[in-house]
């Protein structure tokens, strides 16, 4: 599906591809190495693609959608390293993570200036607007994963919290792709509000996926390991169901494994998650999100890019990785 939504935006997308390896150029080899190294491993580039679909959808005929995708792509790729270093990941699309290849510093640094490339590309395109939306975007973020750390290995985090989180570490990013491409476009403040809170809802639903997934996907598949929120001390939507909805035995289990964080209880808690409806729930509530997305498009003329942001709103609940 992912391959058909790029086909729609094909010389946008290929641009999109060229500007992000001429971007990675730098005087320092170990900067291309890293930035190489995790922009090449793949990736779906939804939220980049999504900045194209809105542009194009909305009637846009210039060039600097590529750019801001670029831009898009950048800051997703610096949180990526940054997450990694944080998490101690050692797998992210079916290879090493780059801190595990080269060292933590290095892929913290690599992020940095991934992240200033970012801004130097906002500034050739000259919309404060745009920047004013991508400066309160990465204070987000930042503010996201701060939230995360300070719930890790923490089982009375509440649903609402958990949200809070997830809005600010993933969601916000999808939301900026999409109203900044309709600020490019000169699309009205209401149509500008709509496809944000697209992009928002988007990026809720894709997280709650992506927690669901780590219960009952397949590693090869995912480009990580199973289980690696457990392992951190997450409490994401699964465990945080079990925890309100699950039987004393249960409830226990769960929490020692958020407290104590890893694997040592893994296939103990997958079968709970399995069999306690938690799953189904994190999926009933990703679908709610994605039903509010799709109404916000509304206000879009029906065209093959709109049709590609419907689809992207699919893919982003019905996905194996």
């Amino acid at each position: 599906m992912v391959k058909h939504i790029h086909a729609i935006v094909a010389d946008d997308f290929a641009a999109l591809n060229g500007k992000v390896v001429a971007q990675l150029h730098s005087q320092v080899p170990l900067i291309e190495s890293i930035g190489h190294y995790i922009v090449e491993a793949g990736g779906k580039r939804m939220r980049p693609t999504m900045a194209l679909l809105c542009a194009r959808a909305l009637g846009y005929q210039g060039t600097q959608h590529i750019d801001l995708a670029t831009v898009i792509e950048f800051l997703h790729t610096a949180t990526l390293l940054h997450d990694d270093v944080v998490d101690m990941s050692e797998m992210r699309r079916g290879r090493p993570t780059a801190n595990v290849k080269w060292d933590n510093p290095s892929s913290v640094l690599v992020g940095d200036f991934i992240y200033s490339r970012a801004f130097e590309l906002l500034v050739s395109i000259g919309s404060m607007p745009i920047m004013d939306v991508m400066a309160s975007t990465t204070n987000r973020i930042s503010e996201g994963e701060v939230l995360q750390l300070l719930h890790k290995h923490n089982p009375e985090t509440t649903e609402a919290a958990y949200l809070q989180v997830i809005h600010h570490k993933t969601a916000i990013l999808f939301a900026a792709a999409c109203s900044s491409a309709a600020i490019l476009a000169g699309a009205s403040t209401t149509l500008q509000q709509q496809l944000h809170d697209f992009g928002l809802e988007v990026g809720m639903a894709f997280q709650l996926i992506d927690d669901v997934l780590d219960y009952e996907g397949n590693g090869a598949e995912l480009g990580k390991n199973v289980g690696d929120d457990l392992a951190e001390g997450k409490p994401t939507m699964p465990l945080i169901y079990i925890l309100q909805h699950g039987t004393a035995n249960e409830r226990q289990l769960v929490t020692a494994a958020i407290q104590n964080g890893g694997l040592g209880k893994l296939e103990e808690i997958i079968a709970i998650v399995k069999s306690s409806g938690a799953l189904a729930h994190a999926r009933k509530l990703a679908q709610q999100r994605i039903d509010s997305a799709l109404s916000n498009l509304a206000g879009l003329p029906a065209s093959p890019y709109r049709r590609g942001l419907e689809l992207v709103a699919d893919a982003a609940i019905n996905r194996s990785h």
